[in-house]
């Protein structure tokens, strides 16, 4: 696998989701929970989405639970939960591990292209890779870098992908 556009991954209602579709976007990839002290980051994850999907941003949010049991509910209560009290319109794909041997495919290419500060693995909820349009890793962000934070890089990424 080169890209993330060479990923498929599974969505809350249990379609396949080819990344392929999303190609010569910009993607802005969070492992999210419902349950976890930075869940008020969707907020700023939809302002991002909806602020820059015209001009080639989706963010997509993939639910974990590895990390304090903080997403317990099943793919359909996450998705309701999302929507409701944060209003997310971006896709949201089925809940993955991202982390040991079990992690999704796409979780371990990113880890692979963007290592962490002392492990490669994902630390917790709401870490963020963006991923230029030409599918690779631009930059990894820890769950504490709120989306507003990543502004500046996402409109680099938007400008060079024109």
């Amino acid at each position: 696998m080169s890209t993330i556009y060479d990923f498929t991954a599974e969505r809350m209602d249990g379609s396949m989701q080819p990344l392929a579709e999303f190609e010569g976007q910009v993607l802005l990839v969070v492992n999210t929970a419902s349950k976890c002290g930075f869940t008020p980051q969707f907020e700023g994850l939809e302002t991002l989405n909806e602020q820059y999907k015209d001009q080639g941003l989706t963010v997509i949010g993939f639910p974990c639970n590895q990390f304090g049991s903080q997403d317990p509910g099943s793919n359909d209560e996450i998705g309701a939960f999302c929507e409701k009290n944060y209003g997310v319109s971006f896709p949201m794909m089925a809940k993955v591990d991202v982390n040991g041997a079990e992690a999704h495919p796409i979780f371990k290419w990113l880890k692979d292209q963007k290592g962490g500060l002392l492990t490669d693995g994902i630390k917790w909820n709401f870490t963020k890779f963006l991923i230029g349009s030409d599918g690779q890793v631009i930059d990894r962000y820890a769950p504490t870098t709120k989306p507003e934070a990543i502004k500046k890089d996402i409109e680099k990424a938007l400008t060079a992908a024109k």
